[in-house]
């Protein structure tokens, strides 16, 4: 996600959770709220585009964030899992996920028992229910293996300016290139 973030255009999402701050987790990075659900900050909070409830903690992406990003002209970057993604597709269809995934299941294992932050117990159980919750082929289109992090940072950076090249984000110049053209040829 980093690595996005380092192109210009880019702002990213701050997500909101009901959890304590972890501590590799930059101040402002996550927004901590009340640790009850139906507290009225959650329920502000949860004006979102994916909410998650995981064990005992909600999860949410506020829209504010979207609507701050339209505003400037910015790509907005999420850092969210498989659900999350298929809810916010589900919600704006023109969104685009890129998932970062381990080079396998031995490796991701690892890293959470490394990051301790996440009962393995429970994280077996839920991991390979997130994929079958919701169709993934239709939002895991495009996916980066995480072996090399800087190789994975330009390969995500790379998808984000391809991205960025298609006629449908810039049907705007492409209208106005011809009408400019077919102008000077009259």
């Amino acid at each position: 996600m980093q690595k996005i973030l380092e192109l210009p255009g880019t702002m990213p999402s701050i997500s909101c959770t009901t959890r304590a701050r972890r501590a590799t987790e930059a101040s402002g990075s996550v927004m901590i709220l009340s640790r009850k659900r139906n507290s009225t900050p959650w329920s502000r909070a949860a004006n979102s585009w994916s909410t998650r409830v995981f064990g005992k903690h909600s999860y949410g992406t506020p829209k504010k964030w979207l609507e701050e990003s339209r505003k400037k002209g910015l790509d907005l970057v999420l850092e969210i899992d498989v659900q999350g993604a298929a809810q916010v597709k589900e919600k704006l269809p023109e969104s685009v996920a890129i998932f970062i995934l381990p080079p396998s299941r031995e490796e991701l294992e690892q890293r959470l028992r490394r990051r301790g932050q996440d009962p393995m117990k429970r994280l077996r159980g839920d991991w390979p229910r997130r994929g079958r919750d919701c169709d993934v082929r239709q939002i895991l289109r495009l996916c980066v293996v995480n072996e090399d992090v800087e190789r994975a940072g330009r390969e995500a950076q790379a998808i984000v300016i391809a991205l960025r090249c298609t006629s449908a984000r810039r049907r705007a110049r492409w209208k106005d290139f011809w009408h400019r053209l077919g102008e000077r040829l009259k």
